[in-house]
């Protein structure tokens, strides 16, 4: 039986994340792909251009996901800063939790990525990090987080503890259990911040 059209694409990305995962962007083969997909490798190219076409176009679903879910927790009135900035990494958790073959990925790929600070991975990437400098401003203006704080050093050191310990979890997850790693850098942060 055919599968129906609109399934192959996401079979594609489905079988392109773990091939990414597990051998790694540069050694991957669009065949490997193709076949766990169970598509023939032609029709791979029918829907994207080349590997790396393949690999941004999942950076970019994952970015514009990410961007979606941050910014309607930043957009809720009924929440304080110190909520939002935890639904902020809470969201970046469950996410990866929920692919932990994508958050692999993720975290062996991006940087290749973010080196060219104009492709639009680096720009969707900045706007999903600005989202949580509006939620730091928001809580130094309200009076919740210190005022001495440099926005844009503390949005990247809470990105960038919380991208490597994923790297360190979707290593050896028994080790990094990602309830515990949420639960520390959220106590970590906000203890860190807060008055």
């Amino acid at each position: 039986m055919r599968k129906k059209e609109g399934n192959k694409v996401q079979d594609i990305i489905n079988a392109a994340i773990e091939v990414f995962a597990k051998q790694g962007y540069h050694e991957a083969k669009i065949s490997e792909i193709a076949a766990i997909a169970n598509v023939a490798t032609g029709s791979v190219y029918l829907y994207f251009e080349s590997k790396e076409d393949l690999l941004v176009k999942i950076f970019s679903g994952l970015w514009v996901k990410l961007i979606s879910l941050v910014k309607s927790i930043y957009d809720r009135d009924d929440l304080s800063s110190i909520e939002k900035l935890d639904g902020f990494i809470d969201t970046v958790f469950d996410v990866f939790t929920a692919n932990s073959k994508l958050a692999l990925l993720f975290v062996k790929e991006q940087p290749h990525f973010l080196q060219d600070k104009d492709n639009k991975l680096n720009i969707l990437y900045n706007n999903f990090l600005e989202i949580g400098e509006k939620i730091i401003d928001e809580g130094v203006n309200k009076n919740l987080f210190n005022r001495n704080l440099d926005k844009k050093i503390t949005k990247n050191f809470i990105y960038g503890g919380v991208r490597h310990l994923l790297h360190l979890w979707a290593i050896n997850p028994n080790e990094y259990p990602l309830n515990k790693v949420r639960q520390d850098i959220k106590y970590i942060v906000k203890k860190g911040i807060t008055l």
